[in-house]
């Protein structure tokens, strides 16, 4: 990815979409907000109790660096689901409920939150549609990164080979220790997340990233650009619920057409 400091913000760029004049995206970190500990301090999560009057006016900042208004973006009540919604210009400056993944061929800002829990952008620069997703272990165990896809497909009428793909900062293998009840429950939704689950010095740890990254693959996309940014190894960037013992902020990511 590459970083950008800029307006005493860090935020994060994906290769593969830098190099798309027809879409603009972001992935802030934790830096260049109002926020106190131990939401500090660029947090736009207005549901971990911070103050709500800081997370409205670092929200303002993360659109302002955008160039967006917040009648120009559109989010969702996030639920670890596997729900992918379309949205469109009508639908700026709403909240969309109950749903982990937003997606338009309209020049709408889609933006979602994020602190462990994986972000992916999904770009199709033929039939020019995007998505933004939100896969938690839940979500991934539903395959909302396949789903995304299929939705895509279903309702722009975008070919899986032509949609780019790029995974976002999040938890890591490394960091991501889990028991035996996670790989039960996550296996019994999709049996193939065993092949992603390894036990390392007598624990075991789940690899969220290639799980969503094999979802893609299986789903016809033929470019997946991963991040391998571990935000449980970089919490002094971004915002992580293990890293940060479960009471913290949310990261923001956002994209849209141009």
């Amino acid at each position: 990815m590459i970083p950008i400091r800029r307006n005493g913000l860090l935020y994060y760029r994906f290769e593969t979409l830098a190099a798309q004049r027809g879409v603009d995206h972001a992935v802030f970190t934790r830096l260049g907000g109002l926020s106190k500990p131990p939401f500090a301090s660029l947090n736009v999560g207005a549901t971990v109790g911070d103050d709500p009057a800081a997370v409205h006016e670092n929200r303002r900042i993360v659109f302002a660096e955008m160039g967006l208004s917040p009648d120009e973006v559109v989010t969702c009540y996030q639920v670890h689901s596997a729900a992918v919604a379309p949205v469109g210009a009508r639908h700026g400056g709403q909240v969309i409920p109950a749903t982990d993944g937003l997606m338009s061929a309209e020049s709408v800002a889609l933006f979602l939150r994020f602190a462990d829990c994986v972000p992916i952008i999904l770009y199709d620069p033929v039939r020019r549609a995007v998505a933004l997703v939100h896969a938690g272990w839940r979500g991934t165990a539903a395959g909302i990164a396949g789903v995304g896809v299929a939705r895509m497909a279903e309702q722009y009428g975008s070919r899986p080979g032509d949609i780019l793909a790029c995974i976002g900062p999040s938890i890591g293998p490394c960091c991501y220790r889990v028991g035996e009840d996670f790989r039960q429950a996550i296996t019994a939704q999709w049996p193939d997340a065993a092949a992603y689950i390894a036990r390392r010095n007598g624990v075991l740890h789940a690899d969220l990233w290639e799980m969503n990254r094999r979802q893609l693959v299986d789903a016809g996309v033929g470019h997946v650009e991963v991040a391998h940014i571990c935000t449980a190894c970089h919490n002094d960037e971004f915002f992580s619920h293990r890293g940060d013992g479960g009471r913290t902020g949310r990261f923001a990511a956002l994209v849209r057409l141009r």
